[in-house]
């Protein structure tokens, strides 16, 4: 037994130096290292495990091959002995022996086309030559023939069933090779369009596993590359396996260290680490690597028709993952650029916006100090308050700023609370733009106990906000509307004008940031675009919704909800004995 499996790992050795993995045409030049005495020691603590598994792939080979041949075997036997009643038959009819020659011919094509190898289909021809001579041509039943030209025939015979086995042989084989060509190309394609259609780096690699450990049978284990290093790996099981083999797959976590640092295969069936269980390989296009794969080797070595689809499938993988990669960078440098035009536009929207009111400022505390003598107090009052008006916008402005900036960044610690939703309204409205006596503004409630859960502070700003846009944007005289209502578990807050409206196009961009639109405010004053771009942020950090819609006829109205809250009044009881 032991000379046996000796002879037969020589012969798998001998075999794996023609796998389609070959290894690089350049010899590797062998020198003593530190790393290389680490790869014998773990090469021979396997070596024990690998002569069992030899052992076991040995004996199954011989028992497949022993079936095999009993079948082929089994299989002859039968179509000649068939040749050979169908003979008799003919011969009983009187048929010519031409005719019952056509039939042994036949039957060697058959064979041919039956079995697996073309040694039966040769023996096969010897056979019915030999059946033909003993049971057909005087004197019957012996191997002697009495007429001369019987050698000569029987020479035909076996040439021609030999000759159409083997033709019949070759056409099977070419039937076989174009279906297994064509089922690759089928696979390759139906491979080509599940990674087209992944999306993102785990799914490609996942419907990479999926379809290998489909494909092949066996089980895959998959390990992503990140700046030169292994990540965390990804194992596709088969049902029937034991969750021991995972953990044992995983534990070759080294073999995959050594393939990605030396770019070359390794594991199961090649000359580094022959004793690990699986053979790995890089997935990757010219120099980059973007994984290490493994497939199990456990069994059986792999065919070359499952090299080759699992090299093709392994190039898919590659391109799908460069492509991927190429998108990443093309979305960052798009990102990128819009930062930059970004940071270009609030570089010009401030220093016109913030222009503007300190040049109003300047020049108005200029006259008062130049010339306060020949103002009546009137004027004065109007440039004190012109003074004010700019200042407050540059506040806002600022306090607007730095509210989008801490809220996109998660910076801004909130303070949820339940409040009543009139009382947050009413505090609004004490803060909004002095010109609020110009338009009338009025508050409807539907519940005047409606409460939420907010951060009142934040509420407050976003319906100042709200408010204050309704002022710009609306002429003298304008009527503001403020409704509060309830709509299932949420509080809903409107507040609607009727001035010129908004137009659709505006609708799908006004709640983003620095965007402006193309309407003049009341003074012509540029905004940045900051106020309902922060009341959004609001709303999402609360749980809500907001939106706008017309008015009718004209009009705008922004909607928002809060989740509504409730106030649970606990009264405390003592039992008094006397029961309830």
């Amino acid at each position: 037994m032991y000379e046996m499996l000796k002879k037969f790992d020589a012969f798998c050795d001998a075999n794996r130096q023609n796998l389609w993995l070959e290894e690089d045409a350049v010899p590797e030049e062998k020198e003593e290292s530190a790393e290389q005495v680490m790869d014998d020691c773990l090469s021979s603590s396997v070596s024990a495990e690998r002569n069992g598994r030899l052992e076991k792939l040995l004996a199954a080979f011989q028992r497949e091959k022993k079936i095999q041949n009993f079948r082929d075997l089994y299989t002859s036997i039968l179509i000649l002995l068939a040749a050979s009643v169908m003979g008799y038959f003919f011969n009983s009819l009187g048929f010519a022996n031409a005719n019952i020659m056509t039939v042994f011919v036949f039957a060697v094509q058959l064979i041919a086309v039956l079995t697996n190898h073309r040694t039966y289909s040769m023996i096969a021809a010897v056979l019915s030559v030999l059946i033909f001579n003993f049971l057909f041509t005087t004197p019957r039943y012996t191997f002697h023939a009495y007429g001369e030209g019987y050698p000569v025939t029987f020479l035909i015979m076996f040439g021609i069933a030999f000759l159409t086995g083997t033709l019949a042989l070759k056409l099977k084989n070419q039937a076989k090779q174009s279906e297994m060509v064509a089922f690759r190309t089928k696979i390759l394609f139906d491979t080509n369009q599940i990674l087209q259609c992944a999306r993102g780096r785990e799914e490609i690699i996942s419907k990479t596993g999926q379809q290998l450990r489909k494909l092949l049978g066996r089980n895959v284990i998959f390990y992503s590359v990140k700046d030169h290093e292994l990540e965390k790996s990804k194992v596709f099981m088969m049902q029937d396996r034991e969750w021991s083999e995972q953990q044992k797959l995983k534990k070759e976590k080294y073999v995959a260290e050594w393939v990605l640092k030396h770019r070359k295969r390794a594991g199961a069936g090649t000359g580094n680490f022959p004793g690990a269980e699986c053979l790995y390989l890089t997935v990757g296009v010219n120099e980059t690597v973007y994984g290490v794969l493994g497939i199990s080797i456990e069994k059986k070595q792999l065919e070359s028709f499952e090299k080759s689809i699992l090299q093709a499938i392994i190039g898919e993988c590659a391109l799908a993952l460069e492509n991927e990669q190429i998108t990443i960078e093309k979305e960052k440098a798009a990102i990128l650029a819009k930062n930059e035009q970004l940071r270009s536009n609030l570089l010009r929207a401030i220093s016109h916006d913030l222009r503007t009111p300190l040049t109003s400022i300047s020049g108005n505390a200029s006259n008062l100090l130049s010339n306060a003598d020949y103002f009546d107090k009137e004027t004065k009052k109007q440039l004190y308050l012109d003074i004010y008006d700019d200042s407050m916008w540059l506040i806002n402005l600022i306090e607007n700023m730095l509210s989008v900036t801490r809220l996109e960044e998660g910076r801004m610690n909130l303070n949820i609370s339940v409040e009543l939703v009139d009382d947050v309204i009413q505090e609004a409205l004490r803060h909004v733009d002095r010109k609020k006596d110009e338009h009338t503004i009025t508050v409807e409630h539907e519940d005047e106990l409606l409460l939420a859960r907010m951060d009142s502070r934040l509420i407050v700003q976003m319906v100042i906000n709200l408010v204050d846009n309704a002022i710009k944007y609306t002429q003298k005289g304008s009527h503001i509307d403020i409704r509060t209502g309830r709509e299932g578990k949420n509080a809903v807050i409107s507040v609607a004008d009727d001035g010129p409206g908004i137009s659709d196009e505006m609708k799908e961009h006004i709640f983003e940031t620095f965007y402006t639109g193309t309407n003049k405010i009341a003074d012509s004053r540029r905004s940045l675009g900051l106020g309902l771009a922060l009341c959004k942020s609001i709303v999402n950090v609360h749980g809500g919704e907001i939106k706008v819609s017309d008015a009718h006829p004209h009009g705008a109205v922004f909607q928002f909800t809060l989740p509504a809250g409730e106030v649970y009044l606990y009264e405390q009881t003592t039992d008094t004995g006397c029961g309830r």
